[in-house]
Protein backbone atom coordinates (compact mmCIF):
# COMPACT_ATOMS: atom_id res chain seq x y z
CA UNK A 1 0.00 0.00 0.00
CA UNK A 2 1.00 3.56 -0.76
CA UNK A 3 1.87 5.95 1.71
CA UNK A 4 -1.02 7.95 -0.18
CA UNK A 5 -2.90 4.90 0.25
CA UNK A 6 -2.12 4.47 3.74
CA UNK A 7 -2.95 8.02 4.66
CA UNK A 8 -6.42 7.63 3.12
CA UNK A 9 -6.97 4.97 5.08
CA UNK A 10 -6.09 6.55 8.31
CA UNK A 11 -7.81 9.26 7.15
CA UNK A 12 -10.99 8.43 9.26
CA UNK A 13 -13.89 11.23 10.87
CA UNK A 14 -12.32 10.21 13.68
CA UNK A 15 -9.14 10.53 13.23
CA UNK A 16 -9.99 13.39 11.30
CA UNK A 17 -11.63 15.46 13.99
CA UNK A 18 -8.75 14.60 16.59
CA UNK A 19 -6.19 16.34 13.88
CA UNK A 20 -8.70 19.24 13.59
CA UNK A 21 -9.20 19.94 17.44
CA UNK A 22 -5.57 19.49 18.25
CA UNK A 23 -5.80 22.24 15.85
CA UNK A 24 -8.18 24.96 17.48
CA UNK A 25 -5.92 23.95 20.93
CA UNK A 26 -3.23 24.37 19.71
CA UNK A 27 -4.26 27.90 17.94
CA UNK A 28 -6.13 29.04 21.15
CA UNK A 29 -2.49 28.30 23.45
CA UNK A 30 -1.24 31.25 20.63
CA UNK A 31 -3.89 33.97 21.65
CA UNK A 32 -3.37 36.72 24.07
CA UNK A 33 -6.69 38.29 24.83
CA UNK A 34 -6.74 41.37 27.29
CA UNK A 35 -7.97 45.06 27.73
CA UNK A 36 -5.64 47.84 29.52
CA UNK A 37 -7.87 49.44 32.47
CA UNK A 38 -7.08 52.68 33.91
CA UNK A 39 -8.45 56.33 35.51
CA UNK A 40 -8.19 58.76 32.71
CA UNK A 41 -5.20 60.00 31.72
CA UNK A 42 -2.97 57.34 33.00
CA UNK A 43 -1.68 56.71 29.71
CA UNK A 44 -3.69 54.05 28.77
CA UNK A 45 -4.47 54.72 24.81
CA UNK A 46 0.05 55.84 24.91
CA UNK A 47 0.66 52.19 26.38
CA UNK A 48 -1.69 50.57 24.01
CA UNK A 49 0.05 52.86 20.98
CA UNK A 50 3.51 51.94 22.53
CA UNK A 51 2.96 47.94 22.70
CA UNK A 52 2.04 48.26 18.81
CA UNK A 53 5.11 50.00 18.00
CA UNK A 54 7.09 47.82 20.25
CA UNK A 55 5.37 44.21 18.52
CA UNK A 56 6.57 46.17 15.45
CA UNK A 57 3.06 46.30 13.53
CA UNK A 58 3.26 50.07 13.28
CA UNK A 59 6.85 52.09 12.66
CA UNK A 60 6.19 55.36 14.64
CA UNK A 61 3.95 56.43 17.93
CA UNK A 62 1.01 58.79 16.97
CA UNK A 63 1.01 60.86 20.12
CA UNK A 64 3.36 63.32 19.61
CA UNK A 65 3.42 66.01 22.77
CA UNK A 66 2.77 69.30 22.70
CA UNK A 67 -0.01 70.95 20.71
CA UNK A 68 2.10 71.83 17.45
CA UNK A 69 1.68 68.84 14.66
CA UNK A 70 -0.35 66.63 17.46
CA UNK A 71 -1.39 63.14 16.43
CA UNK A 72 -4.15 60.81 17.84
CA UNK A 73 -3.00 57.26 18.12
CA UNK A 74 -3.98 54.42 16.19
CA UNK A 75 -6.78 53.16 18.83
CA UNK A 76 -8.36 56.73 18.90
CA UNK A 77 -9.88 57.58 15.95
CA UNK A 78 -13.17 59.34 16.21
CA UNK A 79 -13.08 63.06 15.64
CA UNK A 80 -14.40 63.71 19.58
CA UNK A 81 -11.44 61.45 21.04
CA UNK A 82 -8.87 63.60 18.39
CA UNK A 83 -10.06 66.78 19.82
CA UNK A 84 -10.51 66.15 23.20
CA UNK A 85 -7.07 63.54 23.60
CA UNK A 86 -9.30 61.02 25.44
CA UNK A 87 -10.59 57.48 24.70
CA UNK A 88 -14.69 56.98 24.06
CA UNK A 89 -14.91 54.26 22.17
CA UNK A 90 -13.49 50.57 22.62
CA UNK A 91 -11.45 49.63 19.73
CA UNK A 92 -9.60 46.13 18.74
CA UNK A 93 -5.97 45.79 17.62
CA UNK A 94 -4.57 42.65 16.63
CA UNK A 95 -0.99 41.84 15.79
CA UNK A 96 1.62 39.40 15.99
CA UNK A 97 4.34 38.98 18.76
CA UNK A 98 7.00 36.12 19.18
CA UNK A 99 5.18 32.58 19.07
CA UNK A 100 1.55 33.96 19.72
CA UNK A 101 -1.28 36.37 19.07
CA UNK A 102 -2.02 39.47 20.57
CA UNK A 103 -5.38 40.81 21.11
CA UNK A 104 -5.25 44.00 22.64
CA UNK A 105 -9.08 45.53 23.10
CA UNK A 106 -8.57 49.74 24.23
CA UNK A 107 -11.52 50.69 26.77
CA UNK A 108 -12.73 54.23 27.21
CA UNK A 109 -11.36 56.39 29.95
CA UNK A 110 -13.74 58.24 31.09
CA UNK A 111 -16.20 56.90 33.72
CA UNK A 112 -18.73 58.62 31.88
CA UNK A 113 -18.37 55.25 29.14
CA UNK A 114 -18.08 52.64 32.36
CA UNK A 115 -20.68 50.83 30.28
CA UNK A 116 -18.84 50.26 27.27
CA UNK A 117 -15.91 49.21 29.23
CA UNK A 118 -17.54 46.64 31.13
CA UNK A 119 -18.57 44.97 27.41
CA UNK A 120 -15.21 44.93 26.67
CA UNK A 121 -14.40 43.02 30.48
CA UNK A 122 -16.71 40.49 29.12
CA UNK A 123 -14.31 39.74 26.21
CA UNK A 124 -11.07 39.22 27.76
CA UNK A 125 -8.68 36.35 30.00
CA UNK A 126 -6.60 38.97 31.16
CA UNK A 127 -6.52 42.69 32.15
CA UNK A 128 -3.28 45.45 32.45
CA UNK A 129 -4.21 47.66 35.19
CA UNK A 130 -2.45 50.87 34.56
CA UNK A 131 -1.46 52.78 37.53
CA UNK A 132 0.48 56.51 37.34
CA UNK A 133 2.88 56.58 39.28
CA UNK A 134 2.63 60.31 40.92
CA UNK A 135 -1.44 59.51 41.47
CA UNK A 136 -1.49 55.65 42.89
CA UNK A 137 -5.38 53.97 42.64
CA UNK A 138 -7.79 56.55 41.53
CA UNK A 139 -11.55 55.75 41.61
CA UNK A 140 -12.53 54.84 37.95
CA UNK A 141 -9.24 51.86 38.60
CA UNK A 142 -11.00 50.90 41.65
CA UNK A 143 -14.31 50.52 39.93
CA UNK A 144 -13.14 48.74 36.79
CA UNK A 145 -10.53 46.67 39.29
CA UNK A 146 -13.87 46.10 41.06
CA UNK A 147 -14.98 44.34 38.15
CA UNK A 148 -12.74 42.15 37.26
CA UNK A 149 -12.76 40.63 40.79
CA UNK A 150 -16.14 39.79 40.32
CA UNK A 151 -15.50 38.28 36.50
CA UNK A 152 -12.35 36.46 38.01
CA UNK A 153 -10.23 38.04 35.30
CA UNK A 154 -6.48 37.98 36.09
CA UNK A 155 -4.39 41.64 36.65
CA UNK A 156 -1.01 42.44 35.23
CA UNK A 157 -0.48 46.00 37.35
CA UNK A 158 1.92 48.44 35.54
CA UNK A 159 2.98 51.34 37.05
CA UNK A 160 3.15 54.08 34.20
CA UNK A 161 5.02 57.80 34.27
CA UNK A 162 8.45 56.73 35.59
CA UNK A 163 9.83 59.05 34.27
CA UNK A 164 7.86 62.16 35.97
CA UNK A 165 8.10 62.50 39.43
CA UNK A 166 5.72 60.56 41.54
CA UNK A 167 5.63 58.59 44.60
CA UNK A 168 8.03 55.88 46.38
CA UNK A 169 7.31 52.52 44.50
CA UNK A 170 6.76 50.55 47.81
CA UNK A 171 4.62 53.15 48.43
CA UNK A 172 2.79 52.36 45.76
CA UNK A 173 2.92 48.25 46.35
CA UNK A 174 1.78 48.99 49.57
CA UNK A 175 -1.52 51.30 48.83
CA UNK A 176 -2.17 48.45 46.35
CA UNK A 177 -2.23 45.49 49.13
CA UNK A 178 -3.94 47.51 51.53
CA UNK A 179 -6.71 49.00 49.44
CA UNK A 180 -8.10 46.05 47.08
CA UNK A 181 -6.15 43.28 49.27
CA UNK A 182 -4.32 42.36 45.52
CA UNK A 183 -0.67 40.97 46.62
CA UNK A 184 2.08 42.60 44.59
CA UNK A 185 4.59 40.31 43.04
CA UNK A 186 6.87 43.16 41.10
CA UNK A 187 8.56 41.22 38.01
CA UNK A 188 10.53 44.74 37.51
CA UNK A 189 11.67 47.17 40.01
CA UNK A 190 12.54 50.41 38.97
CA UNK A 191 16.87 51.51 39.22
CA UNK A 192 16.46 55.24 39.65
CA UNK A 193 13.61 57.05 41.35
CA UNK A 194 10.54 58.74 39.84
CA UNK A 195 11.19 61.29 37.98
CA UNK A 196 14.92 59.58 37.00
CA UNK A 197 14.13 56.68 35.17
CA UNK A 198 17.38 54.75 33.93
CA UNK A 199 15.95 51.09 33.69
CA UNK A 200 14.72 48.14 35.52
CA UNK A 201 15.65 45.08 37.63
CA UNK A 202 14.21 41.86 36.04
CA UNK A 203 13.99 40.42 39.39
CA UNK A 204 13.46 36.74 37.92
CA UNK A 205 17.21 37.21 35.90
CA UNK A 206 18.55 39.26 38.31
CA UNK A 207 20.20 41.90 35.57
CA UNK A 208 20.16 45.63 34.70
CA UNK A 209 17.49 46.50 31.79
CA UNK A 210 18.91 49.77 31.24
CA UNK A 211 16.81 52.24 28.29
CA UNK A 212 17.84 55.28 26.05
CA UNK A 213 15.52 58.05 25.26
CA UNK A 214 14.59 58.50 21.49
CA UNK A 215 13.65 61.51 20.27
CA UNK A 216 9.64 62.35 21.35
CA UNK A 217 9.24 58.70 21.92
CA UNK A 218 7.96 58.39 19.07
CA UNK A 219 10.24 55.18 18.20
CA UNK A 220 11.16 51.83 20.23
CA UNK A 221 13.27 53.03 22.71
CA UNK A 222 16.90 50.35 22.82
CA UNK A 223 17.14 48.00 25.35
CA UNK A 224 20.86 47.58 26.97
CA UNK A 225 20.83 43.89 29.16
CA UNK A 226 23.55 44.20 31.48
CA UNK A 227 24.70 41.34 33.92
CA UNK A 228 24.20 41.74 37.74
CA UNK A 229 27.82 41.84 38.30
CA UNK A 230 28.23 44.95 36.01
CA UNK A 231 25.08 46.94 37.06
CA UNK A 232 26.18 48.56 39.99
CA UNK A 233 29.57 50.10 37.68
CA UNK A 234 26.99 50.90 35.25
CA UNK A 235 24.20 52.71 37.27
CA UNK A 236 25.91 53.07 40.77
CA UNK A 237 23.76 53.33 44.10
CA UNK A 238 20.56 53.59 42.06
CA UNK A 239 21.24 50.10 41.27
CA UNK A 240 21.95 49.02 45.24
CA UNK A 241 19.41 50.39 46.29
CA UNK A 242 17.00 48.57 43.37
CA UNK A 243 18.50 45.45 45.13
CA UNK A 244 18.13 46.10 48.65
CA UNK A 245 14.54 46.87 48.13
CA UNK A 246 14.08 43.99 45.75
CA UNK A 247 15.58 41.53 48.79
CA UNK A 248 12.74 43.68 50.81
CA UNK A 249 10.02 42.40 48.80
CA UNK A 250 11.35 38.83 48.49
CA UNK A 251 11.84 38.66 52.26
CA UNK A 252 8.01 39.61 52.65
CA UNK A 253 7.07 37.17 50.21
CA UNK A 254 6.32 39.29 47.02
CA UNK A 255 7.60 37.13 44.35
CA UNK A 256 5.53 36.05 41.84
CA UNK A 257 3.45 33.08 41.95
CA UNK A 258 1.54 32.05 38.93
CA UNK A 259 -1.33 30.53 40.78
CA UNK A 260 -2.27 33.20 43.06
CA UNK A 261 -1.78 35.67 39.87
CA UNK A 262 -4.37 33.28 38.15
CA UNK A 263 -6.49 32.93 41.08
CA UNK A 264 -6.69 36.63 41.08
CA UNK A 265 -4.98 37.22 44.81
CA UNK A 266 -1.97 38.81 43.36
CA UNK A 267 -0.77 40.20 40.64
CA UNK A 268 2.70 40.59 39.37
CA UNK A 269 4.24 44.43 38.36
CA UNK A 270 6.17 45.99 35.94
CA UNK A 271 7.51 49.54 35.61
CA UNK A 272 7.22 51.81 32.25
CA UNK A 273 7.25 54.92 30.80
CA UNK A 274 4.69 54.34 27.82
CA UNK A 275 5.59 58.25 26.57
CA UNK A 276 9.16 56.97 26.04
CA UNK A 277 8.62 53.46 25.35
CA UNK A 278 10.53 52.21 28.29
CA UNK A 279 9.54 48.85 29.91
CA UNK A 280 7.09 48.25 27.22
CA UNK A 281 9.43 44.55 25.55
CA UNK A 282 8.70 43.29 29.31
CA UNK A 283 5.02 43.74 29.25
CA UNK A 284 4.39 42.20 26.04
CA UNK A 285 7.09 39.25 27.21
CA UNK A 286 4.94 38.69 30.34
CA UNK A 287 2.04 38.65 28.44
CA UNK A 288 2.95 36.29 26.17
CA UNK A 289 4.90 33.91 28.75
CA UNK A 290 2.11 34.78 32.14
CA UNK A 291 -1.55 35.79 30.94
CA UNK A 292 -3.50 32.68 30.29
CA UNK A 293 -4.89 31.13 26.96
CA UNK A 294 -8.74 31.44 25.97
CA UNK A 295 -10.25 28.52 27.71
CA UNK A 296 -13.59 28.88 26.42
CA UNK A 297 -17.02 30.69 28.29
CA UNK A 298 -19.89 28.99 30.30
CA UNK A 299 -23.20 29.23 28.44
CA UNK A 300 -26.65 30.24 30.33
CA UNK A 301 -27.38 26.88 31.58
CA UNK A 302 -23.98 26.93 33.53
CA UNK A 303 -21.84 24.33 31.55
CA UNK A 304 -18.60 25.15 29.76
CA UNK A 305 -18.66 25.20 26.38
CA UNK A 306 -14.53 24.19 25.57
CA UNK A 307 -12.57 25.73 22.82
CA UNK A 308 -12.34 22.61 20.40
CA UNK A 309 -16.19 22.55 20.49
CA UNK A 310 -18.19 23.73 17.38
CA UNK A 311 -17.66 27.68 16.56
CA UNK A 312 -19.49 29.76 18.56
CA UNK A 313 -18.66 33.66 19.81
CA UNK A 314 -20.60 36.49 21.58
CA UNK A 315 -21.05 40.30 20.37
CA UNK A 316 -19.66 42.65 23.17
CA UNK A 317 -19.89 45.70 20.98
CA UNK A 318 -21.71 47.25 17.62
CA UNK A 319 -20.18 50.28 16.03
CA UNK A 320 -20.78 52.34 13.38
CA UNK A 321 -19.43 55.51 11.90
CA UNK A 322 -15.73 54.34 11.25
CA UNK A 323 -15.80 55.24 7.83
CA UNK A 324 -17.29 58.18 6.61
CA UNK A 325 -17.61 56.98 2.85
CA UNK A 326 -19.85 53.80 4.32
CA UNK A 327 -22.92 53.97 6.73
CA UNK A 328 -22.08 50.16 8.13
CA UNK A 329 -21.99 48.80 11.09
CA UNK A 330 -19.05 45.91 12.88
CA UNK A 331 -20.06 43.58 15.09
CA UNK A 332 -17.31 42.77 17.24
CA UNK A 333 -17.16 39.39 18.31
CA UNK A 334 -14.88 36.95 20.88
CA UNK A 335 -14.61 33.73 19.42
CA UNK A 336 -15.31 31.39 22.22
CA UNK A 337 -14.48 27.78 20.59
CA UNK A 338 -14.17 26.30 17.05
CA UNK A 339 -12.45 28.06 14.32
CA UNK A 340 -14.46 30.67 11.77
CA UNK A 341 -14.15 30.86 8.17
CA UNK A 342 -15.21 33.78 6.42
CA UNK A 343 -18.62 32.49 4.47
CA UNK A 344 -19.67 30.82 6.95
CA UNK A 345 -23.58 30.54 7.79
CA UNK A 346 -24.15 30.76 11.21
CA UNK A 347 -26.79 30.79 13.71
CA UNK A 348 -28.61 33.92 15.26
CA UNK A 349 -28.97 32.22 18.77
CA UNK A 350 -31.78 35.26 19.68
CA UNK A 351 -33.56 34.83 16.50
CA UNK A 352 -33.18 31.12 15.18
CA UNK A 353 -32.06 32.85 11.57
CA UNK A 354 -28.86 32.27 10.20
CA UNK A 355 -26.49 34.94 10.02
CA UNK A 356 -23.62 34.91 7.02
CA UNK A 357 -19.95 36.30 7.47
CA UNK A 358 -18.79 36.96 3.85
CA UNK A 359 -17.86 40.46 5.20
CA UNK A 360 -16.28 39.47 8.28
CA UNK A 361 -13.05 41.61 9.19
CA UNK A 362 -9.73 42.24 11.01
CA UNK A 363 -9.92 45.20 12.86
CA UNK A 364 -6.91 47.68 13.88
CA UNK A 365 -8.12 50.40 15.52
CA UNK A 366 -9.93 52.08 12.18
CA UNK A 367 -8.30 50.05 9.70
CA UNK A 368 -10.12 47.10 8.46
CA UNK A 369 -8.67 44.31 6.41
CA UNK A 370 -10.77 41.15 5.36
CA UNK A 371 -9.98 38.29 7.57
CA UNK A 372 -10.33 34.41 6.13
CA UNK A 373 -10.32 32.55 9.86
CA UNK A 374 -10.31 33.30 13.44
CA UNK A 375 -9.25 31.36 16.52
CA UNK A 376 -10.60 31.12 20.14
CA UNK A 377 -9.59 34.65 21.71
CA UNK A 378 -9.69 36.10 18.32
CA UNK A 379 -12.06 39.51 17.80
CA UNK A 380 -14.01 39.51 14.36
CA UNK A 381 -15.21 42.38 12.99
CA UNK A 382 -18.78 41.61 11.03
CA UNK A 383 -19.60 44.43 8.78
CA UNK A 384 -23.56 44.88 7.81
CA UNK A 385 -24.55 43.54 11.11
CA UNK A 386 -27.85 45.43 11.58
CA UNK A 387 -29.54 42.37 13.24
CA UNK A 388 -26.66 41.99 15.64
CA UNK A 389 -26.70 43.43 19.69
CA UNK A 390 -24.49 43.59 22.40
CA UNK A 391 -24.63 40.20 24.31
CA UNK A 392 -25.58 38.38 21.12
CA UNK A 393 -24.73 34.81 20.67
CA UNK A 394 -23.50 33.33 17.63
CA UNK A 395 -22.77 29.69 17.09
CA UNK A 396 -22.09 27.14 14.02
CA UNK A 397 -23.94 23.40 14.55
CA UNK A 398 -24.09 22.92 18.36
CA UNK A 399 -26.45 25.23 19.73
CA UNK A 400 -25.28 27.52 22.29
CA UNK A 401 -26.49 31.00 24.54
CA UNK A 402 -23.85 33.17 26.33
CA UNK A 403 -25.20 35.24 29.08
CA UNK A 404 -26.77 38.53 27.96
CA UNK A 405 -24.70 41.55 28.94
CA UNK A 406 -26.14 43.50 31.85
CA UNK A 407 -26.82 47.44 31.53
CA UNK A 408 -25.60 49.81 34.21
CA UNK A 409 -28.28 52.07 35.81
CA UNK A 410 -28.55 55.10 34.42
CA UNK A 411 -28.25 58.12 36.76
CA UNK A 412 -29.07 61.11 33.66
CA UNK A 413 -31.57 61.46 31.15
CA UNK A 414 -32.73 63.84 28.71
CA UNK A 415 -35.35 63.93 26.02
CA UNK A 416 -34.36 64.27 22.49
CA UNK A 417 -35.79 66.18 19.61
CA UNK A 418 -35.17 66.46 16.48
CA UNK A 419 -34.61 69.77 15.76
CA UNK A 420 -35.11 69.53 12.00
CA UNK A 421 -38.93 68.60 11.53
CA UNK A 422 -38.23 67.18 7.36
CA UNK A 423 -36.02 64.96 8.80
CA UNK A 424 -38.14 62.77 10.62
CA UNK A 425 -37.21 59.61 9.14
CA UNK A 426 -33.43 60.03 9.81
CA UNK A 427 -34.05 60.99 13.65
CA UNK A 428 -35.93 57.97 13.62
CA UNK A 429 -33.20 55.48 12.31
CA UNK A 430 -30.73 57.34 14.38
CA UNK A 431 -32.11 56.84 17.22
CA UNK A 432 -32.41 53.14 16.68
CA UNK A 433 -28.95 52.41 15.58
CA UNK A 434 -27.85 54.47 18.65
CA UNK A 435 -29.95 52.45 21.04
CA UNK A 436 -28.63 49.03 18.89
CA UNK A 437 -24.73 50.20 19.72
CA UNK A 438 -25.67 50.75 23.12
CA UNK A 439 -24.35 54.80 22.81
CA UNK A 440 -27.13 55.25 25.47
CA UNK A 441 -30.61 53.78 26.27
CA UNK A 442 -33.50 54.83 25.29
CA UNK A 443 -36.58 55.01 26.76
CA UNK A 444 -40.25 56.19 25.88
CA UNK A 445 -43.68 56.59 27.21
CA UNK A 446 -47.07 57.33 25.27
CA UNK A 447 -47.09 60.62 27.07
CA UNK A 448 -44.31 61.69 25.34
CA UNK A 449 -44.72 59.77 21.71
CA UNK A 450 -41.88 58.61 19.27
CA UNK A 451 -40.72 62.08 18.28
CA UNK A 452 -39.11 62.74 21.93
CA UNK A 453 -37.73 59.28 23.22
CA UNK A 454 -35.03 59.90 26.61
CA UNK A 455 -32.37 59.33 26.87
CA UNK A 456 -30.79 57.19 29.70
CA UNK A 457 -26.89 57.25 30.35
CA UNK A 458 -24.51 56.69 32.75
CA UNK A 459 -22.75 60.04 32.59
CA UNK A 460 -23.41 63.21 30.41
CA UNK A 461 -20.79 63.04 27.98
CA UNK A 462 -22.51 60.12 26.40
CA UNK A 463 -25.18 62.38 25.79
CA UNK A 464 -22.47 64.58 23.82
CA UNK A 465 -21.77 61.56 21.96
CA UNK A 466 -25.09 61.10 20.68
CA UNK A 467 -25.61 64.39 20.09
CA UNK A 468 -22.22 64.94 17.86
CA UNK A 469 -23.27 61.41 15.92
CA UNK A 470 -27.15 61.88 15.17
CA UNK A 471 -25.32 65.17 13.71
CA UNK A 472 -22.23 64.43 11.59
CA UNK A 473 -22.87 60.73 11.15
CA UNK A 474 -26.26 60.55 10.97
CA UNK A 475 -27.77 64.08 9.55
CA UNK A 476 -30.62 64.50 11.70
CA UNK A 477 -29.45 66.98 14.75
CA UNK A 478 -31.09 67.23 17.74
CA UNK A 479 -31.85 69.01 20.76
CA UNK A 480 -31.43 67.32 24.65
CA UNK A 481 -33.64 68.91 27.58
CA UNK A 482 -32.18 67.32 30.68
CA UNK A 483 -34.63 65.76 33.16
CA UNK A 484 -34.92 66.06 36.63
CA UNK A 485 -34.59 62.23 37.28
CA UNK A 486 -31.25 60.55 39.12
CA UNK A 487 -31.99 57.04 39.92
CA UNK A 488 -34.47 54.46 37.83
CA UNK A 489 -35.84 51.13 39.11
CA UNK A 490 -37.05 48.40 37.12
CA UNK A 491 -41.07 47.87 37.85
CA UNK A 492 -43.87 45.06 37.24
CA UNK A 493 -46.16 46.01 34.34
CA UNK A 494 -48.82 45.61 36.63
CA UNK A 495 -47.60 48.37 39.36
CA UNK A 496 -46.89 50.68 36.54
CA UNK A 497 -49.86 53.27 36.56
CA UNK A 498 -49.80 53.04 40.25
CA UNK A 499 -46.34 54.20 40.36
CA UNK A 500 -46.29 56.75 37.19
CA UNK A 501 -48.73 58.78 39.51
CA UNK A 502 -46.65 59.03 42.07
CA UNK A 503 -45.06 63.20 42.77
CA UNK A 504 -41.14 63.56 41.29
CA UNK A 505 -41.85 59.87 39.22
CA UNK A 506 -42.23 58.72 35.42
CA UNK A 507 -42.31 55.07 34.31
CA UNK A 508 -40.87 54.69 30.90
CA UNK A 509 -40.64 51.23 28.66
CA UNK A 510 -37.33 50.27 27.45
CA UNK A 511 -36.71 49.00 24.41
CA UNK A 512 -36.57 45.52 24.86
CA UNK A 513 -39.94 45.76 26.69
CA UNK A 514 -38.34 46.73 30.43
CA UNK A 515 -40.52 49.22 32.31
CA UNK A 516 -37.88 51.97 34.09
CA UNK A 517 -39.86 54.61 37.20
CA UNK A 518 -37.43 57.44 37.09
CA UNK A 519 -37.29 59.13 40.80
CA UNK A 520 -36.17 62.82 41.39
CA UNK A 521 -33.76 61.86 44.00
CA UNK A 522 -32.68 58.72 45.85
CA UNK A 523 -34.39 60.22 48.61
CA UNK A 524 -37.51 60.31 47.22
CA UNK A 525 -37.08 56.52 46.02
CA UNK A 526 -36.60 55.29 49.53
CA UNK A 527 -39.65 57.32 50.77
CA UNK A 528 -41.87 55.56 48.27
CA UNK A 529 -40.33 52.29 49.12
CA UNK A 530 -40.73 53.27 52.90
CA UNK A 531 -44.78 53.77 52.47
CA UNK A 532 -45.90 50.97 49.41
CA UNK A 533 -43.74 48.13 50.72
CA UNK A 534 -45.73 45.79 48.57
CA UNK A 535 -44.46 47.49 45.65
CA UNK A 536 -41.15 45.21 43.92
CA UNK A 537 -38.69 47.55 42.52
CA UNK A 538 -35.62 46.19 41.38
CA UNK A 539 -32.14 47.47 40.56
CA UNK A 540 -30.88 47.54 37.55
CA UNK A 541 -27.55 45.21 37.35
CA UNK A 542 -24.43 46.78 38.17
CA UNK A 543 -20.95 46.33 36.89
CA UNK A 544 -19.91 44.80 39.80
CA UNK A 545 -22.37 42.08 40.43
Amino acid sequence: MTDNALDAALDTPATSDARSAGRIAAEAQRRRTFAVISHPDAGKSTLTEALALHARVITEAGAIHGKAGRRSTVSDWMEMEKARGISITSTALQFPYRDCVINLLDTPGHADFSEDTYRVLTAVDCAVMLIDAAKGLEPQTLKLFQVCKHRGIPIITVINKWDRPGRHALELMDEIHERIGLRTTPLTWPVGIAGDFKGVMDRRKGHYVRFTRTAGGATAAPEEHIPAADATAAAGVDWETAVEESELLSADGSDFDRETFLSGESSPVLFTSAALNFGVNQLLDVLVELAPAPSGAVDVDGVRRATDAPFSAFVFKVQAGMDSAHRDRIAYARVVSGTFERGDVLTHAATGKPFVTKYAQSVFGQQRSTLDDAWPGDVIGLANAAALRPGDTLYREVPVHYPPIPSFSPEHFAVARGTDPSKHKQFRRGIEQLEQEGVVQVLRSDKRGDQAPVFAAVGPMQFEVASHRMATELSAPISLESLPYQVARIVDPEDADFVNRQVSAEVLTRTDGVMLVLFSTPWRLEGFQRDNPNIKLRSLVAAEG
